[in-house]
């Protein structure tokens, strides 16, 4: 339908060329000395038109410069992230120039509807074509003025856990604990769960140990808190956030006790800490006489 348009608008402008050019000849003919001045005026008028257009280019080019300083002093002023301050600045920049192209052009006398119009309907199918890739951007923009996690930080997102190394307007990218480097697209991100680890300084680990029945509830809590008092890194309830150690009998299942040793460390210790009790709890618990659980079922044969 666009296409359409403008196809016809151009055969109009042909058309109306062709008459004017019909009626110029003619005009010659009847008075050469009349046409030449009236051409004379014209030229002149034209000429001032080009003036006021280079004019208003070069005034809406100098506006245009001062409110990208301006914007960029309040982006430092603000502090507002160096990604997300280049987008938006050169989005106005280049949205205000083409406004400024279009007007110079209308100055010149030139009907800038099918222009605009054509500027619109190109814009609209960029759009549509880009549309993941928009979706990106924008997650991008909530990403970097929401900040839920920024580089250094160690999240788990979108089934991926690691280390934040780089966020950029359209993906973020993360080192994962084999060295390996995934790209999450920040448009999925944005609308999705983030387990961010680095955002607190404390985190809680948490051990969940499953013994046989018939152990003593009582030892097994009693091993279980002495294997880590002497541990500096373990903290308590004298730490902003933090709390006591403590084991609570979790569940009474089928076939095991469960219980549950809870201990508030600094984030950056978390996993060291986590690691090292898995196998001290393997080790000691068996050495003090507490079994491990592990599935059984009972058959009873009765002779009838």
């Amino acid at each position: 339908m666009l296409l359409d348009i403008i196809i016809k608008d151009t055969l109009n402008v042909a058309d109306s060329a062709k008459a004017a050019l019909i009626s110029l000849k003619e005009q010659l003919a009847e008075d050469p000395s009349g046409v030449l001045a009236d051409l004379g005026r014209q030229a002149i008028s034209f000429g001032i038109k080009v003036v006021i257009a280079i004019l208003i280019y070069l005034v809406g080019a100098w506006i245009i410069r001062r409110i990208k300083k301006l914007m960029n002093k309040l982006f430092e002023k603000k502090n507002t992230d160096k990604t997300i301050a280049s987008f938006v600045s050169s989005f106005v920049s280049i949205t205000l120039t083409i406004l400024l192209i279009i007007i110079t052009i209308s100055q010149l006398g030139v009907n800038t509807t099918s222009l605009a119009a054509l500027l619109a309907a190109g814009g609209m199918a960029i759009g549509m074509a880009m549309s993941g890739t928009v979706q990106n951007f924008a997650g991008g923009i909530m990403i970097l003025v929401f900040k839920p996690f920024k580089a250094g930080d160690y999240i788990k997102a979108l089934g991926y856990e690691g280390t934040v190394t780089d966020v950029n307007i359209v993906s973020t990218k993360i080192r994962t604990f084999d060295n390996s480097t995934i790209i999450l697209p920040n448009g999925a991100l944005s609308g999705g769960n983030i387990d961010n680890f680095s955002q607190k300084p404390v985190h809680r680990c948490s051990w969940t140990v499953n013994v046989a029945y018939g152990n003593d509830p009582q030892k097994v809590r009693t091993l279980l808190l002495g294997m880590i008092k002497d541990d500096d890194r373990i903290l308590d309830s004298s730490t902003e956030g933090a709390a006591d150690p403590s084991v609570v009998l979790k569940s009474l299942n089928d076939s095991t006790i469960s219980f549950a040793l809870w201990a508030w460390v600094k984030t950056e210790n978390f996993w060291p800490v986590t690691f090292k009790y898995n196998e001290e709890i393997y080790k000691l618990l068996p050495e003090n006489g507490i079994s491990f659980a592990f599935p059984q079922m009972d058959v009873h044969i009765k002779n009838q």
